[in-house]
């Protein structure tokens, strides 16, 4: 069983930068790829970054492509996701997932995470 815990969210203007932090406890950190997706009211849960076990390969969202970094540190068993150039529109609630896979893998659906963390929320003002 993992359990996840993000932090680093907040309220910050656009055109502004956050770096998103999630921690990980209770099993194998490198045995799961890991993902953020981010859910705004009355909308789907979307994948932000999606980055393999190792770290050989990460997937960006097409609306946060350019803008955000996803990285992680198997040592401390953490995972970040840095974003740049915030928008109102990436106001949402962002969730750190982790997902069983193989090496080289990264995992696009929320499906196919097995565990969530309890998300942070990320307002951006105008």
């Amino acid at each position: 069983q993992v359990q996840l815990v993000e932090s680093g969210g907040g309220l910050v203007q656009a055109g502004t930068s956050l770096k998103l932090s999630c921690a990980a406890s209770g099993g194998a950190f490198n045995n799961n790829a890991m993902g953020w997706f981010r859910q705004a009211p009355g909308k789907e849960r979307d994948l932000v970054a999606a980055i393999s076990r190792y770290a050989v390969v990460t997937y960006y969202g097409e609306f946060m492509k350019g803008r955000s970094t996803i990285s992680r540190d198997n040592a401390k068993n953490r995972v970040y996701l840095q974003m740049n150039s915030l928008k109102p529109e990436d106001t949402a609630v962002y969730y750190c997932a982790a997902g069983s896979t193989s090496r080289g893998t990264v995992l696009r659906s929320p499906t196919e995470y097995e565990y969530w963390g309890q998300g942070t929320q990320v307002t951006v003002s105008s």
